[in-house]
């Protein structure tokens, strides 16, 4: 299966995206955000950090790069897109996904382990995992506090647009473990298509039982599982 990880100045967890995707396979290109041309790729991921110092607004400016215009269009054919944290932002800020990010609720960087709740699996990112299980990721962020309009937030639920809510350990989803502000915990949600995905915790950081876990390493399996 062949992977593509987009790079911007201040990307900063490309590296570790490009090591999880290699470890089971893949045959990755890391693209550079000037190129004008994607490779051939069954999954594009735009990774974590802090593209452009996250001047302006955090993805603003990476969302307008001669890259991000072919993600749209691979994306708009069907191509599955991951975005993980700021990359997740980046989606928001093509219109490709709905909604916003905003500051943190208590306006500090928030750099910490936390537990999701599989709230859906039906999708080619969650579908190895159990419905209502608990998992562990990591996340690291200033702007992760999701926030849509009530008729689009119904419309994710409706549908099940959201694969996963902040949890404590039972997996009960409250406002003690929301880390973030974010509405109705939400950690990340779908596309109508349920082909591109945006989320705040970062899976990539999960993949060595040694050094984090190995939460993060099903959800690469998941995505390799239904490429082939």
């Amino acid at each position: 299966m062949n992977s593509s990880v987009i790079v911007f100045p201040g990307s900063n967890c490309d590296r570790d995206v490009a090591t999880a995707l290699t470890n089971l396979q893949f045959k990755n290109k890391m693209v550079w955000h000037k190129d004008n041309e994607l490779p051939k790729s069954d999954l594009i991921v735009i990774p974590g950090g802090f593209s452009y110092g996250d001047y302006l607004r955090s993805g603003a400016i990476a969302a307008k790069s001669n890259i991000l215009k072919e993600v749209i269009k691979a994306a708009n054919s069907g191509c599955l897109v991951l975005g993980i944290c700021n990359g997740f932002q980046i989606l928001i800020e093509t219109g490709l996904l709905q909604g916003a990010l905003l500051r943190n609720k208590n306006l500090k960087f928030v750099s910490k382990d936390i537990n999701l709740k599989i709230i859906n699996n039906e999708n080619k990112f969650c579908n190895n995992y159990k419905k209502n299980s608990v998992i562990s990721l990591n996340i690291a962020h200033n702007e992760g506090n999701y926030f849509t309009q009530k008729d689009h937030l119904k419309e994710l639920e409706d549908n099940n647009l959201i694969p996963f809510k902040y949890c404590d350990k039972e997996g009960s989803i409250n406002e003690i473990s929301n880390p973030n502000g974010s509405l109705n915990n939400i950690a990340g949600i779908l596309n109508n298509k349920k082909n591109i995905l945006g989320m705040m915790p970062h899976p990539e950081r999960m993949i060595d039982k040694f050094l984090s876990g190995e939460d993060g390493s099903l959800f690469f399996e998941n995505l390799l599982g239904n490429l082939k």
